[in-house]
């Protein structure tokens, strides 16, 4: 009999391990060990060391159903006050993006939304939010801020995102978003504004522990690469990674700047140029792909998929969830997007929201099963992996691991 035994002991499952060499990492028949939350062991039945009863304190089949790591979703604006119902109706109507921008909608109407609600209130409309990637496999997420535009409002939104994680028990990733748009108050003042974000409102949050990665949205209706460039070098003392909003709507070289910078990602991706995609796979930048805008905002440009393969780029994919041009809460939903949208494979595409949106998160410790991985695992109504993008919507969770406990979904 085994002298350690393990807290549970899962059989009889189709793991899809995203590990190793066969396609999706696929063990048939397999098991799997978790033990004070980590993975203890992943194999196929006939290989496990002892009897299943000797082996861990609790054993369980699952008659051959699909386990995948729990999934991340590594690009999300989950936390903010009010909706942007109108601009969608808007867009429906001939409005374009930059049109709703310049006329004061867009970024600023949900600052506006978000400066005028409490902390507790933001908590509040986004704990739902939270919850349904939650009941959709998502076991990790990134949230960011860049709806305050403010030192407070900031504050609010990266302390509402932190209580989500704990509440929830979900694990987050937060990301400081200060130049995501310019506030009215610094209209006729953008260098004032910078040097606010660079100087007062980022080293403040840093030191609260609050922010875990920097971004910032490099476009022309956003902040030039100048810009951009002041807030990566204020990360960089501050020694937090980065992370960018790139080449979504033109091609301002937002790409090679975050992977000069060693980036984390660059997401969107659409206008992205050949000297972005050779920058990034030098520096091992992760592209998120985000096909929720892409689809909400009818964009015809689609990303570069086939160069980014080329050139070994990870992909990874997210909701890009946010009040007006992803309003997506499942995970699950646009990997199956970005399979029909942007021809990824199946496999591409579950990479892209296990192992590689990790990778986007810099996390090592999950996206995988693999031994000595976090036990976050999701157990679906499914039997092969293709299920979880060829399925449009619907309940397919039928268990959820976080830390090797069981979460309620």
């Amino acid at each position: 009999m085994s002298e350690t035994r393990w807290d549970r002991l899962l059989l009889n499952a189709t793991l899809a391990t995203f590990a190793g060499d066969a396609p999706y990492g696929l063990i048939g028949h397999g098991a799997i060990a978790l033990h004070h939350g980590r993975i203890a062991w992943v194999g196929r039945m006939d290989a496990l060391p002892d009897a299943p009863g000797a082996l861990a304190a609790t054993v369980e089949s699952l008659d051959g159903a699909l386990v995948t790591p729990g999934l991340v979703d590594c690009h999300t604006h989950l936390v903010f006050g009010g909706d942007r119902a109108h601009e969608f109706e808007l867009r429906l109507n001939g409005a374009s993006y930059e049109e709703i921008a310049r006329a004061g909608g867009g970024i600023v109407s949900s600052v506006n939304a978000t400066r005028a609600a409490s902390e507790e209130q933001l908590f509040a409309q986004s704990l739902p939010r939270a919850q349904a990637l939650l009941a959709d496999g998502v076991t990790t997420l990134e949230i960011k801020s860049g709806y305050g535009l403010e030192l407070e409002t900031e504050r609010r939104m990266l302390r509402v995102a932190r209580r989500l994680g704990r509440e929830l028990g979900l694990g987050v990733r937060t990301s400081f978003l200060g130049l995501h748009a310019l506030p009215p108050e610094y209209r006729d003042r953008r260098d004032d504004y910078v040097a606010l974000v660079c100087d007062a409102m980022l080293p403040a949050l840093a030191a609260e522990g609050l922010v875990d990665a920097v971004d910032a949205f490099c476009e022309g209706i956003g902040f030039s690469r100048e810009e951009t460039r002041r807030v990566f070098e204020r990360a960089k003392q501050l020694g937090l990674p980065v992370k960018l909003h790139a080449e979504q709507l033109s091609d301002l070289g937002g790409a090679a700047l975050v992977a000069e910078y060693g980036g984390l990602s660059a997401d969107h991706l659409e206008h992205l140029g050949e000297s972005g995609i050779a920058a990034m796979a030098q520096a091992g930048t992760v592209a998120v792909l985000l096909p929720g805008a892409f689809y909400a905002l009818r964009e015809t440009r689609l990303p570069p998929v086939a160069a980014l393969r080329e050139h070994g780029v990870p992909i990874a994919i997210a909701t890009d969830c946010n009040p007006g041009t992803s309003p997506l809460l499942s995970l699950r939903l646009a990997a199956g997007m970005a399979c029909t949208l942007f021809r990824l494979t199946p496999e591409e595409a579950l990479r892209g929201i296990t192992v590689n949106a990790a990778r986007a998160l810099g996390l090592h410790d999950r996206g995988t099963l693999a031994v000595g991985q976090r036990a976050d695992l999701a157990m679906w109504n499914a039997r092969q992996p293709a299920e979880l993008c060829y399925w449009t919507g619907g309940p397919l969770v039928r268990e959820i691991w976080i830390g090797g406990e069981s979460a309620a979904v």
